[in-house]
């Protein structure tokens, strides 16, 4: 059947596919590393239903586009799985659950403000999500770095961005080349698993849908702009998400970086620590990290649409996701035939490799980024010549984090429990601790 692959003469039943993505979705806790380790222990380890290198080939290509690469990664694995149909519902599956959350938590931000047992939950949710961003690191760094000169891309990467400050499309062209030089001067590949056999989802299908993709998207944003004009703040929302979905490369937390000048400085939708305050609630609810667009929209709307706080605010998250998410669905739909066709040309293979290792040091960005907000909580940097280094204060050292990170690590790494009983335990001592 078009649309569907076949690992190992076993057929995947659609409704089984849906309902794993779904799955996913709804425990895809972690920002993108946790989500993508997740995706990765689900459909490589458990299911087998794909293989080490076609996942992390996917990989490679969501990391190259603009916006959230997991999203974007759930929704190529979907196509593979089951063509446009499957691409659709599983992108969609990824982000309903952790929208419905955000949305959710932004009203009762936005009508109750701070909420003592909300906070000690997202506290306990936040530190345990620290040890699955580690979890992530092992997981994805154990499988991607197949030889000396893999490590030390990745090393490279991680000091690049995280220390230079490098932007990301710059420290990705430069693996790309590394690569290709590599396999021009060897004429080999790094060594990776083999490969199964897998049939090629039909691309005409693919191609239709990224038409209507374009429309989806591109339709609606004249629609607000004409009818309602530039100055009002759904509109302005719908230019300014659909702007971010074409311009910010380098995955979550480059988004996050330009969105946080933006929606604070220049349009007033938010206050600098209520940038923060979404970022926490992203950062601890299912789904891609970049569900904090939906709480800046909440609050935007909530404030300047003229509407009640809960009707403006619930139109301003939902222009937000719409103009955020749209364009992912385009991007995927549109190239990923391209890639797929692509995958066993030499000199691709190898740039795609090294990309690889240079995400694990992104990862490993990510991983330390958000474990020095989890510890330490604001902190400053310091110079030291292209260097910047993070300059921390001892005392402001959480303990109770800590604690609470190193349980859940044990438990998840070396304990190997169920993500969502670890979950559960963290969020139930995050809130004995706050109340």
């Amino acid at each position: 059947m078009a649309g569907t692959i076949a690992l190992e003469q076993q057929k995947i039943v659609a409704r089984d596919a849906f309902y794993t993505f779904g799955k996913i979705g709804l425990l895809s806790f972690g920002g993108p590393a946790g989500q993508i380790a997740m995706m990765h222990r689900v459909l490589v380890d458990e299911r087998k239903w794909i293989s080490e290198e076609r996942f992390l080939h996917a990989l490679n290509f969501c990391m190259l586009l603009p916006g959230p690469e997991a999203m974007q990664l759930a929704t190529y694995l979907g196509w593979l799985f089951h063509g446009v149909r499957g691409g659709v519902v599983a992108g969609l599956l990824f982000i309903l659950p952790g929208a419905c959350v955000m949305l959710a938590l932004s009203a009762l931000y936005v009508s109750f403000g701070q909420v003592p047992v909300v906070e000690g939950l997202l506290f306990g949710l936040k530190a345990a999500v620290l040890a699955i961003v580690l979890e992530a690191l092992i997981k994805v760094g154990k499988r991607a770095l197949t030889d000396y000169p893999a490590y030390g891309i990745a090393v490279c990467a991680f000091i690049a961005i995280a220390l230079i400050k490098m932007p990301f499309p710059l420290v990705i062209l430069i693996a790309g080349l590394f690569g290709f030089a590599r396999y021009r001067l060897t004429n080999r590949l790094p060594p990776s698993l083999p490969e199964a056999s897998l049939a090629e989802p039909a691309a005409r299908g693919a191609f239709q849908s990224a038409m209507v993709w374009t429309m989806l998207w591109l339709g609606p944003l004249v629609l607000l702009v004409a009818g309602l004009g530039q100055s009002n703040v759904f509109a302005a929302e719908a230019a300014f998400f659909s702007k971010m979905a074409v311009v910010t490369f380098g995955g979550a937390y480059a988004v996050l970086a330009y969105v946080a000048q933006q929606a604070v400085d220049y349009y007033g939708w938010l206050k600098p620590d209520e940038m923060l305050t979404g970022l926490g609630l992203a950062e601890t609810t299912p789904g891609p990290l970049i569900l904090v667009l939906a709480f800046v929209g909440f609050v935007g709307g909530a404030r300047l649409s003229g509407f009640d706080p809960l009707t403006g605010g619930l139109f301003g998250g939902l222009t937000a996701l719409w103009f955020t998410f749209a364009p992912c669905f385009l991007w995927i739909f549109a190239g990923a035939p391209f890639v797929e066709r692509l995958r066993h040309v030499g000199w691709l293979k190898a740039s795609l490799a090294a990309i690889t290792a240079a995400v694990v040091g992104v990862i490993a960005n990510l991983a330390v980024w958000f474990g020095l907000h989890v510890l330490f909580g604001a902190f400053q940097e310091t110079l030291l010549g292209p260097l910047h280094l993070p300059l921390l204060d001892l005392a402001a050292f959480d303990w109770a984090a800590a604690a609470i990170a190193s349980g859940a690590a044990v438990a998840l790494i070396a304990l190997r429990l169920n993500m969502l009983v670890v979950l559960g335990l963290a969020a139930l001592a995050g809130i004995l601790l706050r109340l």
